[in-house]
């Protein structure tokens, strides 16, 4: 398999397409009320819906591409989330339309299935350069779709959103289907056994201390805007919606910072890009918190934390792609559960808290959030293993440990050797790796006392 520009690109569309399906409906939530004679308090079922959908999918969905052919997947949930467009388009009542985006939320996973499929698909010098084009699509995604879909309202209703957007989905279905490599898969593994192996992940020090720190970081990501169009339209802004949306703009600066990111990964600096991104995600809140005199330093703030967010979001997923290679799509699908939980509770508190201190209240929560991923990040860096192997063993289940020689190996090739004195060096023998590799999975007698994977990834 190979991952030409042309098809790196279509996968960032992808991302791009997909998610926009969820937030489409934030900018225009009014005018579907106003249509369908839904009560202000009622609103907020309509962007639940899709998220419902979409944590569903997490957890029982992603984890079929460890299993089956994922340019198969791929286009067949892009199809579905196409049905679920038609269905909220063409809705007069309210039950239709929340059918429709949940059945669209539910395939909307596809963005975490095309993710992992990306990473597959990279050679391993390129991998963390890959990641952070394919992500830049879901930020570009997530802001870009409030500007389109307050455009497309305006011109043509709130159901022409979903028309354009079912209509996207389709093309993207045939394009996969010609366009992207077979995934053969060569695995036994039943999709119980593909849940039980995601359900262990959980237990894992790597994969939670990422959980963890994706947590408090969309927390912190989701305060800010979910509750910035509270201060700015009111005093002394009083800016109309549309003028907020611009505010989104900024924001797709996020994407430069992924791309970025995944280049410093690559170069073996994702750990420290975590770090640096987390304190870089507190100190924005400086900025941002200052809303009610200084628009300018609002931008400022805007800017600087969505380039934060996006840098330690791909870091992370380079991360748990190469330690996970045997089972990407589980490892990211259970990572993003992390995410919406993360984003939901960010969206949820800065909306109480704003209502009790102001947007002060909101800003000191979003720093709090974004220093709480701080310490879990500095606690990480603590933890030492008796053995390197006890850390990070790869998930086993008794069909698909047939495969844990292979994934370990994928993961110490793409992340490099450690040498005796803890310095990186690239693995540059397939040797030296598969004896590598050997010593990882030996008993514990055999176990050579001076490879330290915990070096490679943490350095």
């Amino acid at each position: 398999m190979s991952l030409t520009f042309g098809r790196r690109t279509l996968l960032a569309v992808i991302c791009s397409v997909a998610v926009a399906t969820i937030y489409a409906a934030q900018p225009v939530l009014a005018q579907i009320g106003h249509d369908l004679g839904v009560a202000d308090a009622g609103l907020g079922w309509i962007v639940a819906a899709g998220q419902v959908g979409y944590l569903i999918g997490l957890a029982f969905l992603v984890p079929l591409g460890d299993m089956l052919d994922r340019r198969k997947l791929i286009a067949s949930h892009l199809l579905l989330a196409a049905v679920g467009m038609v269905l909220a388009a063409v809705a007069t009542q309210l039950w239709l339309l929340l059918v429709g985006l949940a059945l669209t939320g539910l395939f909307a996973v596809v963005v975490q299935t095309t993710v992992a499929f990306a990473a597959d698909l990279a050679t391993p010098a390129d991998r963390g350069r890959t990641l952070g084009i394919v992500t830049s699509g879901v930020i570009i995604g997530i802001l870009g779709s409030r500007v389109l879909a307050g455009s497309l309202a305006a011109v043509w209703g709130w159901r022409s959103i979903y028309v354009a957007l079912a209509v996207l989905l389709i093309a993207l279905t045939l394009l996969v289907l010609k366009l992207l490599p077979a995934d053969n898969r060569s695995t036994d593994a039943t999709y119980g056994h593909v849940l039980v192996s995601l359900g262990r992940l959980f237990r894992e020090p790597v994969f939670l201390s990422r959980g963890l720190i994706a947590f408090f970081l969309f927390a912190s990501f989701g305060t800010l805007w979910s509750g910035l169009a509270l201060p700015l339209a009111a005093e002394p802004w009083h800016l109309s919606s549309a003028e907020i949306g611009l505010f989104g703009i900024a924001g797709l600066a996020g994407a430069l910072g992924a791309a970025r990111a995944g280049r410093w990964a690559d170069a073996g600096r994702a750990n420290l890009v975590t770090g640096v991104g987390l304190a870089l995600l507190a100190a924005s809140w400086l900025a941002s918190g200052q809303a009610t005199w200084s628009l300018w330093l609002v931008v400022v703030g805007v800017i600087v934390l969505d380039l934060a967010v996006q840098a330690v979001h791909v870091s992370n997923q380079h991360l748990l792609t190469t330690v996970y290679s045997h089972q990407t799509s589980s490892a990211i699908g259970g990572y993003m559960l992390f995410y919406s939980l993360g984003s939901a509770l960010g969206a949820t508190a800065t909306t109480t808290v704003y209502s009790a201190a102001g947007w002060t209240g909101s800003a000191i929560l979003g720093a709090a959030f974004a220093l709480c991923g701080l310490s879990v990040w500095a606690v990480s860096q603590r933890i030492r293993p008796k053995r390197d192997d006890e850390k990070f063993r790869p998930t086993e289940h008794p069909v698909l440990s047939t495969q844990r020689g292979r994934g370990v190996r994928s993961g110490l090739e793409r992340i490099g050797a450690a040498s005796p004195s803890g310095a990186i060096r690239p693995a540059s023998s397939k040797a030296r790796a598969a004896k590598t590799v050997t010593s990882s999975i030996a008993p514990p007698t055999a176990h050579p006392p001076n490879t330290s994977v915990t070096q490679c990834l943490f350095k």
